[in-house]
């Protein structure tokens, strides 16, 4: 009697919610310590307070097939038949992960697409560690969002075959559905939009600099320009010190050199070679005027 399910229980896909397990692991579960201590006589309400106990998640482990407290609680689910705003007061529980687990597990094994996409898919935003314990009985470290994606995706979770779920593309193109929006997404319109005004902002910045910051940059390409008189005399400067020096060297009067005076053999030739340089010199000077 205590392991039957109650009598106004409604079939879930077509079949006794407890059906919904194995009986070979059902069987197990029936045979546990913590089913015939623990989960006997439980309603809907005092499930509630076991599934505040629970410290992992998983299915069987061992050789001899020993059932983990949550798969327990879970055919119990199945057995007492919960309404479903049970269910979701479970799936929306913040402060207990392992009861919002307990309620997930149960709306993917008996609620329509709709609803598991409806109700599962928020906990995709919830980020906590959770331990789950393997079939040799190691636990190991495990979050929320990753045991929802395995509850729509996976064929067998906590060694429970889960029944088949219709495809949300299915679904969306009967508007039977809303596209899925991620948070990641609206992270990233967030971001781009952020960026946007930034660039928005510093583009007036840009634009109204201060004038002498610019004419200071143009000034720096530009080649300052003297007044010519200065050039010139600059030039006359040089031109005399030029001659000056050769004069002083050779010995010779200033009259002589620009006469051709005197001038024989190879240091007159020489002497008239520097003066045509100087005057190129100055000629190049001129023209850069």
């Amino acid at each position: 009697m205590a392991n039957r399910t109650v009598k106004d229980a409604n079939s879930i896909h077509g079949t006794n919610p407890q059906y919904l397990v194995e009986k070979i692991i059902r069987t197990r579960i029936y045979e546990s310590k913590y089913w015939k201590e623990e989960c006997f006589g439980l309603t809907a309400e005092l499930v509630v307070d076991k599934a505040m106990e629970l410290k992992f998640v998983g299915g069987v482990y061992g050789g001899n097939i020993k059932p983990t407290p949550f798969l327990c609680l879970t055919l119990k689910m199945l057995q007492i038949q919960p309404e479903k705003d049970i269910i979701v007061e479970f799936i929306k529980n913040e402060d207990f992960k392992y009861v919002r687990l307990l309620g997930a597990m149960y709306m993917r094994l008996t609620g329509t697409a709709v609803d598991c996409y409806k109700y599962l898919e928020p906990l995709y935003n919830d980020y906590r560690k959770i331990k789950t314990q393997n079939r040799n009985g190691e636990f190991e470290l495990m979050h929320v969002d990753e045991f929802i994606d395995e509850l729509l995706h996976a064929e067998r979770v906590c060694d429970i075959i889960l029944p088949r779920l219709q495809r949300r593309q299915v679904l969306e193109e009967a508007e039977m559905l809303d596209p899925r929006v991620s948070a990641l997404e609206e992270d990233l319109d967030e971001v781009e939009s952020s960026e946007e005004d930034d660039e928005e902002d510093e583009k007036p910045e840009r634009l109204h600099s201060p004038e002498p910051h610019r004419w200071s940059y143009r000034n720096n390409n530009r080649r300052s320009r003297s007044p010519r008189w200065w050039v010139l005399f600059q030039i006359l400067c040089l031109s005399y010190i030029y001659l000056f020096s050769f004069l002083q060297v050779t010995k010779t009067n200033f009259f002589s050199v620009t006469a051709g005076a005197d001038l024989q053999g190879s240091k007159g030739k020489a002497l008239l070679d520097r003066v045509k340089i100087a005057f190129y010199f100055i000629y190049t000077l001129l023209s850069f005027i």
